[in-house]
């Protein structure tokens, strides 16, 4: 009899070591081994299935990995139309944010349109699937649950079934039996997960996964989980917000530039077609510091509000905070307008928010920011009809961005009717006005919001001033 031996498994890159160790010999990782059983390999050798023959890659049926739809506009937007049949998807996300609840009302979805689905849930009772389904409007007789959580009875239900679409929540719940490691563990979450992959390829139906995540973000289990699935999915947002934002990692039948939002409601999730409507429904104007910027998600142009507010600071070194910004390029454009622009930033608290809970890291947003941060300090508002895009350099030179015509497009569709952009700008759509200038200086100038040194409705110190 083989001896059962342990070792020590590291669940980011899946290297081994004889015994614990804190980092990862293989990825330099800390804290990610974990003690699982080495099974010895069986003596009688496996019986294989017979090979597919090598055949011309122009005699190859693309007509099989035909996407179908999900009947939820956003998910078949990042998905390129649907569901590739045989595929596999991994939907990774923070707990509570609305993943059982986006893959239930696209089962209810499919089902509707004539497709059968198998919903197998590790951590829910039918019952509290059941009560959700009601609430959403998702009964349908098609749609069938199993709470099974080891693998060859999920198997089993599939056989039973023959489902077009399998849902698993989640994958980090299902164990082997063949395995003696707990649920959840790298051993574990890589043979479930290949075994299902296996199973999606020879029976022709499209498999979505639930994965958990890490506190830092990143999906827990081994890095193989990633690899082994055609598609991975990101559900992100804000628990204080009902905005949902849909992110493409990797897609093996289309783009990864694609983005998808939803807004949570009482009934579910709803798709958005029109997120910048919704971003600046509630905007104010003549607020000094407010400023309408154009940024990309992925493919998609959107618009935002940015707000800046400034006041005088009583600490040796002022607070700098940045929601939804990159704090670092904050602090650069700050340095630059006290340095290049003569606008005195030293002895001001600034804090700088992207409304809604939308992330802004990106370099085209420097202009907007840095001309909201001057409003904020004067006093004086940008006019309502702006927007501005262009990227600053640390000698307060402007710089163009990309996709800056299907930007100011976007700008021009909600009736904007300037836009303040670098010299290299390509030409504005019709209905919009462009406004070009060379530095952050000029754009200061030609809005003629401020002069060098000027900070007269703040109590801000003059440049140069102690």
């Amino acid at each position: 009899m083989a001896k059962v031996r342990t070792q020590f498994r590291c669940s980011s890159c899946g290297a081994t070591a004889p015994k614990w160790v804190g980092q990862c010999p293989g990825c330099a990782e800390w804290s990610t081994l974990v003690e699982e059983v080495d099974v010895p390999a069986a003596s009688t050798p496996a019986v294989l299935r017979p090979g597919r023959r090598p055949q011309p890659i122009a005699e190859v049926d693309p007509s099989e990995f035909t996407a179908r739809p999900t009947g939820i506009d956003e998910l078949d937007r990042v998905l390129g139309g649907g569901l590739v049949p045989g595929s596999v998807t991994l939907l990774g996300g923070e707990p509570g944010i609305g993943k059982s609840t986006l893959l239930l009302q696209v089962a209810a979805e499919v089902a509707a349109a004539g497709g059968k689905v198998l919903y197998v849930s590790g951590e829910e009772s039918p019952q509290q699937i059941r009560l959700r389904a009601e609430r959403l409007g998702a009964l349908h007789p098609e749609l069938y649950l199993a709470a099974e959580t080891v693998l060859p009875q999920v198997v089993g239900a599939i056989d039973e079934v023959v489902p077009d679409l399998v849902i698993v929540d989640s994958i980090q719940t299902l164990v082997h039996p063949d395995l003696s490691s707990a649920p959840g563990s790298v051993a574990q979450v890589r043979d479930c997960s290949n075994r299902l992959v296996q199973e999606a390829k020879a029976r022709g139906c499209a498999v979505v996964l639930v994965g958990h995540v890490t506190k830092d973000g990143g999906l827990a289990g081994p890095r193989v989980l990633e690899h082994a699935v055609d598609t991975v999915l990101s559900f992100e947002g804000d628990r204080h917000h009902a905005l949902r934002f849909l992110r493409v990692v990797k897609h093996r039948f289309g783009s990864t530039q694609e983005l998808g939002l939803f807004q949570m409601e009482e009934r579910g999730l709803t798709s958005v077609p029109d997120p910048s409507g919704l971003f600046l429904a509630d905007r104010r104007s003549g607020i000094p510091g407010s400023i309408v910027v154009p940024i990309i998600e992925g493919n998609r142009p959107l618009l935002v509000e940015l707000q800046v507010l400034t006041a005088l600071s009583s600490l040796p070194s002022p607070r700098r905070s940045a929601t939804g910004l990159d704090g670092g390029r904050l602090s650069v454009l700050l340095a630059v307008l006290e340095k290049r622009v003569g606008i005195p930033t030293c002895h001001a608290d600034v804090y700088a928010l992207v409304v809604g809970g939308v992330r802004a890291n990106e370099p085209g947003a420097d202009l907007a920011l840095g001309l909201a941060t001057v409003s904020s300090i004067v006093g004086i508002p940008l006019p309502n009809d702006l927007v501005a895009c262009g990227e600053v350099g640390l000698g307060g030179e402007l710089r163009q961005v990309g996709h800056t015509s299907r930007r100011l497009s976007e700008a021009a569709r909600l009736g904007f009717k300037r836009a303040i952009v670098p010299f290299s700008a390509p030409e504005p759509p019709d209905g919009i006005e462009a406004i070009r200038v060379g530095t952050l200086a000029d754009a200061v100038a030609r809005l003629d919001i401020a002069e060098p040194g000027q900070a007269p409705r703040t109590g801000l110190p003059q440049h140069g001033s102690r």
